[in-house]
């Protein structure tokens, strides 16, 4: 079978960044499921087959599948006799909450951080794009958001403090192996690594410890995209 997942790129293709597509490419590889990646940029991204105006994007054997969360409940249902995502009812509950947690309070956060280092590492015409539709979506020019980031940046290692909490006494957020809640939060830390030099974790921060076991899984699968210099 033919398994094809769209993501999105920056200018170089090897440089993948969206937390949601992240999100999906390790749901594979925890599944152990085989499939093409197709790094596509912003603007390519309504010539997907099917059209569509956000990634990922899986071609299940000619199936499609859109929203990440709906992907994963996919791969749960649809190949129960690999390794679990979510370890049952409860753990599909734990990953909406956290799902809630990273949007509101991370992913808040870091459109604040980052959004300019996006800018800078897409092709011109994905930058005509982005710039229009994220200024008007935040109602402030790129270059007022990054003036105003290091206050944002600052306050961001006490937005994960709930992270420490459960990190303390367990290795991943699902226990002592990784669920999709653990994607979902790596996912959007690996956002920030694969487009910005900003350091937002530090060295002795337990959540860098559990980022870094997180890069290590599937063999390294997401260490291979490298960080942002």
């Amino acid at each position: 079978m033919t398994r094809t997942l769209y993501t999105l790129c920056g200018a170089n293709p090897a440089q993948r960044f969206s937390p949601h597509c992240w999100k999906i490419e390790m749901a594979l590889a925890h599944k152990g499921l085989d499939f093409v990646n197709v790094p596509t940029p912003f603007t390519a991204i309504p010539q997907i087959e099917g059209g569509t105006k956000t990634v990922p994007v899986l071609d299940d054997g000619g199936k499609l599948l859109r929203e990440s969360f709906d992907i994963a409940l996919y791969l749960e249902e649809t190949y129960p006799d690999r390794p679990t995502l979510f370890g049952g009812d409860g753990g599909k509950a734990l990953s909406r909450m956290v799902e809630g947690y990273a949007t509101a309070v991370l992913t808040a956060s870091l459109r604040k951080i980052i959004t300019r280092d996006i800018h800078e590492r897409l092709a011109p015409e994905d930058q005509a794009y982005f710039r229009a539709s994220r200024e008007q979506r935040i109602g402030m020019t790129l270059e007022t958001i990054e003036a105003g980031h290091a206050a944002e940046l600052a306050a961001f290692p006490a937005k994960l403090e709930p992270m420490r909490h459960v990190l303390a006494i367990q290795p991943f957020i699902g226990g002592d192996a990784p669920l999709f809640a653990d994607y979902i939060l790596f996912g959007t830390l690996q956002w920030a690594r694969a487009v910005s030099p900003k350091r937002l974790i530090q060295d002795d921060d337990p959540v860098r410890a559990w980022f870094e076991r997180c890069l290590d899984l599937h063999h390294g699968y997401a260490r291979k995209v490298v960080a942002a210099a």
